[in-house]
This record gives C-alpha cells, sequence and structure tokens, in this order.
C-alpha cells in the first residue's frame, strides 16, 4: 500500500528532527568535554583551574578525578574586597590533593600598599604549592588606566611586600591582547600567566609558565563554566616537589 503525502512529509520531519536532536546530543557532549574549542594544549601539560565565588560550591574531589591538577584561587581584589569563598575553596582543593595557590584581582584605583595588605592577610601565610599570583586586566577594573610607567611601580609597590612574605617571585597574570596597551616595554620580570584563546602565547623575553586557552571550560564538579590553564610540565613539578614547599 502507497503511503499518503502527508504520512511521507510526517517521516521526513521525524527523520530531521532526530537527526538534529542526535547532532544537539553530540555537540553537548563534545562541548562539556572542551573538544569543541579553537585550541587544544598537548595532553601531557598539568591542568589547573582557576576560580573564585562566581562557581559556587565546587565539589573538589570530582574535580581530582576529572584530570586536574591543581588551583589557582581568589583570594581577594582592590584594597578591601575577600572572596567569600577563598577559605572553603582553599581547603576543599587541598583536601582533595590538587596543588593549590592564592591570587589577588589588581585594581588600578587602590594603592598597592592597600592591596598587598588585603592579600596578605587573606592568604595569612599559607601560600599553597604554587606561586601567588596577580590579575592585571581590563575587565571589571577601574575606568581610569594608568599609563604603562605608572602601573608597573604600582605592581612594584605591590609585588615587593607579596614576594617577601611568600618567599619567591609572584607570576603575573595577563590577556595578550591587553599586554601592550597596559604595560607595553615596562612588563616586569617576571614568569606570565598568559590567557590567549587562538594560539599558544609566545612573549619574546618572557617566560610564559602558565597558558589559561579556555575561558569556558567544564570540569566535572564545578557548576558552569570555567577557566582552563595548562603549565609547562617541569615547571609544575618544581613548584610542586616536597623540597619546593
Amino acid at each position: 500500500m502507497r503511503e499518503s503525502r502527508d504520512a511521507a512529509a510526517e517521516k521526513r520531519w521525524g527523520a530531521v528532527v532526530l537527526t538534529v536532536a542526535g547532532l544537539a546530543v553530540v555537540g553537548s557532549a563534545a562541548w562539556r568535554a572542551n573538544v569543541l574549542w579553537f585550541v587544544h594544549p598537548p595532553s601531557d601539560r598539568p591542568r589547573v583551574v582557576d576560580v573564585s565565588w562566581h562557581q559556587g560550591d565546587i565539589d573538589w574531589r570530582r574535580v581530582a578525578r576529572d584530570g586536574v591538577r591543581g588551583a589557582w584561587i581568589k583570594a581577594t581584589e582592590g584594597g578591601d574586597f575577600v572572596d567569600p569563598r577563598f577559605g572553603d575553596n582553599r581547603a576543599g582543593a587541598r583536601a582533595a590533593g590538587l596543588a593549590v595557590g592564592a591570587y589577588h584581582f589588581f585594581t588600578f584605583c587602590r594603592p598597592p600598599e592597600d592591596q598587598a595588605e588585603n592579600f596578605l592577610k587573606s592568604v595569612n601565610g599559607d601560600w599553597g604549592a604554587l606561586p601567588p599570583a596577580v590579575d592585571v586586566e581590563r575587565g571589571g577594573n577601574c575606568a581610569k588606566v594608568p599609563p604603562p610607567d605608572e602601573l608597573a611601580a604600582s605592581l612594584a609597590g605591590f609585588l615587593a611586600p607579596v614576594e617577601a612574605a611568600a618567599g619567591r617571585p609572584a607570576l603575573l597574570y595577563v590577556i595578550a591582547d591587553q599586554l601592550d596597551g597596559l604595560l607595553g616595554g615596562a612588563l616586569p620580570a617576571r614568569e606570565l600567566w598568559v590567557r590567549s584563546l587562538f594560539a599558544e602565547p609566545s612573549l619574546p623575553g618572557h617566560t610564559v609558565a602558565v597558558w589559561q586557552f579556555h575561558s569556558r571550560g567544564w570540569v566535572d564538579g564545578v557548576n558552569g563554566a570555567v577557566d582552563l590553564n595548562v603549565v609547562d610540565a617541569a615547571t609544575f613539578a618544581g613548584w610542586t616537589a616536597p623540597a619546593a614547599n
């Protein structure tokens, strides 16, 4: 018996709907596996997340089981903000066996001494295995951006007491396409943590120790998107070796 035209059309549309639904499922799985992204670092580099209160309650044991080796955790911002989840995140990540570090979001409109005091008070001498980091970027910052030489001097005023307390150099987080405008030739001589979403960063004359390659990554145990980073394997081993801590 020949099908009616309506029945044949329904079958065709049904097949289209099933195909689209299947592609959506596959696409969602690929996105959550971080496959659908611009770049994919070598798999032998340790993977590290950076988190703040924005990620909410994190199941750090699941994060560790998903292959993450470490976490930089936001401690402070500016001269008075303390991340409300800093203590819980630091304790949870450490209990799950991750290498832990703290970072500070540097604002352009507060004195560096105030910011260093805020960071040092919050960390309270518990630095963890990873070096302290300072995030220097335009996003979410004060509207007025100081000239590069003034910003470099302000950063130096922050870094001096922090590095003296930590007993090691700090890591400087920068966004690749903002670097020239913010610091230009005044970039402090520090190892860098560079956000570059389309290609592996290369900054002649500077050591890129950490590459943030994903700004909307997925990790089991984290509700929603999270930044993903990789660290040079030898560098990570040096940071986390028992003799280094």
